[in-house]
């Protein structure tokens, strides 16, 4: 009988049923069945196949994680033989055959713990099991010497019988908290009392050793410089976790973010009076593992007072000073932007702000080709920032996070799946909430629900739409940047073309990368200025149009997932096409099929002098293929159409949408339609997509009734 080395949970075992998924395996069986399905383990790369990639989880076990389980093409893989990766055990199949799927953790430092499994047994890495080499953290056990008390006996280099100690990681045994020429200062009472036995000895077997030599401060920004060097670090905690081994704290200071790794006891939490928010000093040697650069800390205290109070000035000096951009950088003149520069600035500035701030962003926008783009511009814009921040590889995974979003608005559903994440995020791995950006979607009174369900928890929340905002909603973010709330015209303005232009506000150093996105945004009626941008990136129309053609078929399919590698590449590969041409291909096959359908089924009516198109997409069109009803709606508005008013109404089961050439006020329509069929439930939801619901049973009154509803408003 042992205890979760995460919660302390009594177990058979070292992790509970709950927290199994919290840590990662280092697999020593010889045999697949030994394996346990669903859990995280370490393993390296054996080879490629056409249809995926094998992974050796030990020297006698070998399982194959299948393309389908990638989160990207597997030709874009940069992967060789022996590389080190993270897996999850899908299935043991009873020929021994071992079914993989890819862990979005690809590092120690994201699992909270880490245990070997020697057969079926489980147990805590021994300090024999660790190297150099090896993927853990650097870690540290203080020695009674280092804590300015008698070695008493035990053996150098280890504080604790069976610790770890600095011999064992191939650091020089030394007394670490103090600077080569200085007098020792003990941490421990005087010696009159032997330091094993007094109180204060007790503390800091458990807590670690403070900070007491002469050091200078250095920055954060310039441990890649001094890499096995004795240093002094100042900053705030802006995370702490528990592994197996080491706890970890991630320190902030006004240059960049560390992680530091203290060591007392494996899986034993390290100042435990240390928490997220704490101003603090550290003295550590700065080691580099697996190309990251970590501190192995030797002293730790918190900082109060004067000396806190200075820290602390110091980083908000500093962030204030490099957060807040000091102007828009427009890609190209429009009214409507001058009209919003406060709104664009302070959004800019809480992005950059969250960046320095060690806190998550997250950024949620319409799963269409406009919403795509503007998504994929604030991301090329903040993930640099990240990597330069932060010395962790995969810190632009763990910080960011971009999720489309199926339907029209930010619901109670959308807002429940992000705020249970970033609670459980806060709760099990100590991380601040995160600062929410919405794009394209979220400015209706549809979404505040949702917006005030994270506003609740204290997480910010800012918008930016180009159309269809509803004054109520600045109530429920902390900033809202609509044109027409600014009191300007949005004209020809759209989301993808305002995100680019937060994008280069953010991050001046991929204005270049963002220039063409704002013409892709556009489905006909290009503004001038962004095309000829976009000519000037070296995107002709044609181009622009295949790009445009490309994100919208894959934003239909996994509509839910970012597929940040696969927009990526389709968006800014520079690959002449070849990639976004055999995508477009796809969708222009696909549409036209589908159009050519709509139109030969679709009725011709007409309402108080409006001409309808009216199609049943239930009857003609494929329900759960691409594309989906608002594209089609989309370009049968545009097939249909002539010179002057046009309406066209595309129905479904239990929703329509609405196109038309001139504006139309679809929660009056919907309102008028509801007073005429009282039994129909009839809503407006997606009112910048012109989507209304009804009750599936009363389909053709509710057409009916719209159909009068739009040409009472249009007349």
């Amino acid at each position: 009988m042992g205890t979760c080395i995460i919660c302390g949970t009594p177990v058979d075992g070292r992790i509970c049923d709950s927290h199994e998924e919290d840590v990662v395996f280092e697999f020593r069986g010889n045999k697949p069945s030994q394996l346990v399905p669903n859990r995280f383990y370490s393993g390296t790369v054996d080879g490629y196949a056409d249809f995926g990639l094998f992974v050796d989880l030990s020297s006698n076990v070998t399982g194959l994680l299948h393309r389908s389980e990638l989160d990207q093409r597997l030709e874009s893989l940069d992967l060789e033989p022996g590389d080190p990766v993270y897996v999850q055990v899908k299935n043991v199949r009873d020929n021994g055959d071992v079914d993989l799927a890819w862990s979005i953790r690809q590092s120690d430092r994201e699992f909270r713990g880490a245990l070997i499994q020697d057969g079926t047994e489980e147990r805590d890495a021994e300090p024999d099991d660790e190297d150099d080499d090896g993927p853990g953290p650097v870690t540290h056990t203080p020695t009674k010497k280092d804590r300015g008390g008698d070695d008493d006996g035990e053996s150098q280099g280890n504080g604790r019988s069976g610790g770890t100690g600095a011999e064992t990681n191939g650091s020089s045994s030394r007394d670490t908290t103090e600077p080569s020429g200085t007098e020792t200062t003990s941490t421990t009472e005087p010696e009159a009392e032997p330091a094993s036995e007094t109180a204060d000895d007790s503390r800091d077997e458990d807590e670690g050793a403070e900070p007491t030599a002469d050091r200078e401060r250095v920055d954060i920004g310039s441990l890649g410089d001094r890499v096995g060097q004795d240093v002094r670090i100042e900053g705030e905690v802006v995370g702490a976790r528990q592994t197996g081994g080491p706890t970890v704290f991630e320190l902030r200071d006004e240059t960049g973010v560390v992680d530091c790794a203290a060591f007392i006891e494996a899986g034993v939490r390290a100042y435990p009076s240390i928490d997220v928010g704490d101003i603090v000093r550290l003295d550590g040697q700065v080691e580099r593992r697996r190309n990251e650069i970590q501190v192995e800390t030797e002293a730790l205290a918190a900082l109060e007072g004067e000396e806190a109070e200075t820290v602390q000035r110091r980083l908000a000096d500093a962030l204030t000073a490099e957060a807040r951009p000091e102007t828009v950088d427009t890609l190209a003149d429009h009214d409507a932007l001058e009209a919003m520069t406060d709104d664009l600035l302070d959004i800019a500035e809480a992005l950059r702000r969250s960046v320095l701030e060690s806190r998550p962003v997250v950024v949620r926008h319409a799963a269409t080709a406009d919403g795509y783009v503007a998504g994929a511009a604030v991301e090329r814009a903040v993930l640099p920032l990240i990597r330069e921040e932060h010395a962790a590889s995969d810190a632009q995974y763990h910080y960011f996070t971009r999720r489309p979003l199926d339907e029209p608005v930010y619901d109670m559903d959308a807002a429940t799946k992000d705020a249970t994440r970033m609670l459980q995020d806060r709760d099990r791995h100590d991380e601040k909430l995160p600062f929410v950006l919405l794009l394209g979607t979220g400015s209706t009174v549809e979404s505040a629900d949702g917006l005030d369900l994270l506003g609740i928890y204290g997480a910010e929340r800012a918008v930016v739409d180009a159309a269809a905002a509803d004054p109520e909603i600045a109530d429920s973010v902390e900033t809202l940047a609509n044109p027409d709330l600014a009191g300007a015209d949005a004209g020809e303005l759209s989301t993808g073309a305002l995100a680019a232009t937060l994008a280069a506000t953010v991050n001046g150093d991929v204005r270049d990368d963002v220039a063409h996105l704002p013409a892709i945004s556009y489905w006909e009626d290009t503004p001038e200025p962004y095309a000829d941008l976009a000519a000037d990136a070296g995107y002709d129309a044609e181009r622009v149009a295949e790009l445009r053609e490309a994100v919208a078929l894959e934003a239909f399919y996994q509509s839910y997932q970012d597929k940040r590698e696969l927009i990526t590449d389709i968006l800014f590969s520079g690959d002449d096409g070849d990639l976004a041409g055999h995508i477009s291909a796809q969708f222009r096959e696909k549409l036209e099929t589908e159009l050519d359908t709509a139109s030969a089924n679709a009725e011709s009516r007409e309402a108080g002098d409006v001409p309808f198109t009216v199609l049943d997409a239930d009857a003609y069109a494929h329900r759960y293929d691409f594309p989906p009803t608002s594209l089609l709606a989309d370009a049968l508005h545009r097939r249909e159409r002539d010179e002057g008013t046009h309406v066209t109404l595309v129905y479904g089961t239990d929703e329509l949408f609405l196109r038309a050439s001139e504006d139309l006020d679809v929660r009056e329509v919907a309102g008028d339609a509801a007073e005429d069929v009282t039994d129909a439930g009839v809503t407006a939801v997606g009112v910048r997509e012109g989507r209304v619901e009804f009750l599936s049973g009363r389909r053709e009154a509710v057409v009916d009734a719209v159909v009068d509803a739009v040409a009472s408003q249009v007349a």
